[in-house]
C-alpha cells in the first residue's frame, strides 16, 4: 500500500507499507527493496536508504529515503499498529508490478 502524506506529514511524500507472515520474510523484503531502488535507473531521489531501523528485530522494519519511508511488517505487527487506519484520510496511490509499468 502506498499513501500520500506529503500534505499532512513534512519528513515525507509518501509511506510505502508492506507485510510478510514471518521474520525472515520480512528480512527478504527489506533486501530486496535495497536491492530494486539501488538498481533503478532514472530514479530521483536516495538510491541507498538514510536510515534503516528495526532490521535486526524485523518485526517494524523503516527504511527511510528522503521523500519515501518504506515500512516492512510483521503481519502481526501490522495488524496491531494498523497504520492504514491512522492514515485513513490520506490519498492512496495506485499500485503496479514493474513489469506492468513498462
Amino acid at each position: 500500500m502506498i499513501l500520500e502524506v506529503g500534505d499532512v506529514l513534512v519528513v515525507a511524500d509518501e509511506f510505502v507499507i508492506a507485510s510478510a507472515a514471518n521474520d525472515r520474510l520480512v528480512r527478504a523484503i527489506v533486501d530486496e527493496i535495497e536491492r530494486q531502488v539501488g538498481e533503478a535507473e532514472g530514479i530521483s531521489g536516495n538510491t541507498k536508504p538514510l536510515r534503516i531501523e528495526g532490521r535486526d528485530e524485523r518485526r517494524w522494519v523503516l527504511m527511510d529515503y528522503g521523500d519515501v519511508v518504506v515500512h516492512v511488517f510483521l503481519q502481526e505487527v501490522r495488524d496491531y499498529y494498523e497504520l492504514e487506519r491512522l492514515w485513513a484520510d490520506v490519498p492512496r496511490v495506485e499500485w503496479a508490478p514493474a513489469a506492468l509499468r513498462r
